[in-house]
């Protein structure tokens, strides 16, 4: 039962919240957690960049189809269907938290996680770096344009230039210098991974806590009764649901291999709460954000227990079919 429970990041982000609920930041210091959380959003993305080795990217840059199929899935598939779906999830939800939804399918993959799920179930690892990486990186500049779309789709505002400039500058250029920067530190980085994940968890806790703090001050629990929250919970599991089932045997139509179906399942299927929590504090400026970036929270949870149960059945799997294979030979 362990797999179900939730982790340690998820346990200090309910912790934060619950922080924010009851000593929200204000004044003065949410000016001082404004200027922290954007430094480390800067410092995440920088060692990012630093992080990701050149020789991985080219070792896994040759499966051009997997990694199409990949970001088909993350930046077509996804918002296809928040908007298809609408219909049938948004009565569940307020139009607030519906939008979260729609901004949520426009996120790119995670990293970290998709690298790790594609290893634990033996797919392929080269290929999940090169696709999962590369979806981070190009979600800076599409992420912004798909927002754009949606928000005009919805009569609910619009998206400036000045925020797809912002963002570009938080997240893409301390990136560009970390590469460049990799040539001396990169190994020091890669040596270290504990540090980038304490930076990723840090600044998303930040962000999440000063969110929080002006959704609390603005009456957030009292537009969210528990219905509406259930609600949400359904809504993300079939959205998770439906897109695991349209990458695995869309991989198998499109006649991948069971390795390279893996990659494509574990990331094309999920969405980053690393990208999504900053991208949101630029975006939705003017919307209650609290509202906008808790479907990417929960979000985040459904995915985490649904790929590991999938990821070990995965294993079991593949290790079922070598045994086979072994005595088929064997005979």
């Amino acid at each position: 039962m362990r797999r179900f429970l939730p982790d340690g990041f998820t346990l200090s982000l309910i912790a934060t919240v619950l922080l924010a609920s009851f000593l929200p930041c204000r004044g003065a210091a949410a000016q001082v957690f404004e200027v922290l959380t954007d430094a480390a959003i800067a410092l995440l993305f920088f060692l990012h960049g630093a992080k990701l080795s050149r020789d991985a990217v080219v070792a896994g840059m040759t499966n051009w189809r997997l990694h199409l199929t990949v970001l088909a899935s993350t930046f077509v598939l996804f918002p296809l269907l928040g908007l298809l779906l609408k219909p049938v999830l948004s009565p569940l939800v307020s139009p607030d938290l519906y939008l979260g939804i729609l901004f949520l399918c426009t996120l790119p993959s995670t990293v970290q996680s998709s690298i790790a799920f594609t290893s634990i179930a033996r797919g392929n690892v080269p290929a999940a770096i090169v696709s999962a990486s590369a979806s981070s990186l190009l979600g800076i500049f599409i992420t912004p344009l798909l927002v754009g779309l949606v928000i005009a789709g919805t009569g609910q505002g619009s998206l400036s230039w000045h925020s797809v400039g912002v963002i570009v500058l938080q997240l893409f250029v301390p990136f560009v210098a970390g590469q460049v920067a990799q040539r001396w530190i990169g190994g020091w980085v890669r040596r270290h991974a504990a540090l980038l994940t304490y930076v990723d968890r840090g600044s998303i806790l930040l962000v999440v806590y000063t969110a929080f703090s002006a959704a609390v001050l603005q009456g957030l629990w009292h537009q969210l009764p528990l219905p509406i929250l259930a609600g949400l919970i359904v809504a993300n599991i079939v959205l998770l649901a439906v897109a695991l089932l349209v990458t695995r045997y869309g991989a198998r139509a499109l006649g991948f291999g069971t390795e390279d179906e893996i990659t494509i399942v574990f990331c094309g299927s999920k969405k980053s709460l690393a990208s999504g929590v900053p991208m949101a504090k630029v975006l939705f400026a003017g919307h209650p954000l609290g509202l906008i970036v808790l479907p990417i929270m929960l979000f985040h949870q459904v995915q985490l227990m649904t790929c590991a149960v999938l990821a070990r059945r995965y294993a079991m799997r593949k290790e079922s079919d070598v045994v086979g294979a072994r005595l088929a030979r064997d005979r």
